[in-house]
């Protein structure tokens, strides 16, 4: 079983920037995909970024790409999300997620272990 653990969010003005991290244990030579998604209050949880484990491939929504970056670092078991020049509408609440799986997916369903999330919360 995976565990995840995210950390990092907070309030920041529109404009400004904040670096989430997802902290894995467990069985994570299981993992080989990590993602991050995100939901807002009465809308449903939606895609952000993952990435692959083994060779570091990437993938974003259209509405992040270019403002957030996803990474990793494989001897702490840890990946981030730098998120930069944040927007009103970037406000909610993150979740890590992972699988086993070696293409990179984009729906929820497609992620066997969660966290718990973080609140991100952007102000004008």
């Amino acid at each position: 079983q995976v565990q995840l653990v995210e950390s990092g969010g907070g309030l920041v003005q529109a404009g400004g920037s904040l670096r989430l991290s997802c902290a894995a244990s467990g069985r994570t030579f299981s993992s080989s995909v990590m993602g991050w998604f995100r939901q807002a209050p009465g809308k449903e949880r939606e895609f952000v970024a993952a990435i692959r484990w083994s060779d570091s491939w990437t993938y974003y929504a259209d509405s992040v790409k270019g403002r957030f970056t996803i990474s990793k670092d494989n001897a702490k078991d840890t990946m981030y999300l730098q998120m930069n020049s944040l927007k009103l509408e970037d406000t909610a609440v993150y979740y890590c997620a992972a699988n086993s799986q070696f293409l990179i997916r984009v729906r929820v369903r497609d992620y066997d272990h969660w966290g718990q999330g973080t609140q991100v919360t952007v102000s004008s």
